[in-house]
């Protein structure tokens, strides 16, 4: 699996029928981000013809500031400590990722799926499961910033019998 566009590449979307010109950046575009923009009636799809998923930074941008349109789940009122997630999270793009990867963690987490699947139904597969995870923020980053500080890399973690 390649990390980003290859040389030359062009944007992946049509937009009013027309393919994009503009050269291709490291986001991609995935059946997800298709949902949440349908829903607003934008008129972007993706090029059928297109052999990647990356697209510019013209619709990377107008992308986001369609989904940020939309208001939080929940209103104000609703007593606040609920763990919405916010339309602000920022989006993993699993598709930089190899195939193996994806599927060690498919295998990791013992997601059920039909043997053969490709590396887009991977990505959506690992994505949904991965956006699911609970993630305690602040215990996160205070073990970051320990780990850090305390130069601990991960055979350090694994391993700290004491004997360095």
């Amino acid at each position: 699996g390649a990390a980003g566009p290859g040389p030359g590449q062009l944007c992946c979307l049509r937009e009013d029928g027309e393919r994009c010109g503009r050269a291709a950046g490291n986001a991609s575009f995935s059946k997800r981000i298709q949902k949440s923009i349908s829903q607003k009636k934008v008129k972007i799809e993706l090029d059928k013809s297109a052999r990647h998923l990356y697209i510019c930074d013209y619709h990377k941008n107008l992308i986001q500031s369609v989904r940020n349109r939309r208001k939080r789940k929940g209103s104000d009122d609703d007593g606040g400590d609920s763990p919405v997630q916010d339309i602000d999270t920022p989006e993993v793009d699993l598709y930089q990722l190899q195939v193996n990867t994806l599927r060690r963690y498919k295998r990791h987490f013992k997601l059920p799926t039909r043997p053969g699947l490709n590396k887009a139904q991977l990505v959506e597969i690992v994505g949904c499961h991965f956006r699911s995870i609970p993630v305690n923020e602040k215990d996160t980053l205070t073990y970051f910033i320990y780990s850090v500080k305390n130069d601990k890399n991960k055979s350090d973690l694994k391993v700290d019998s004491g004997v360095h």
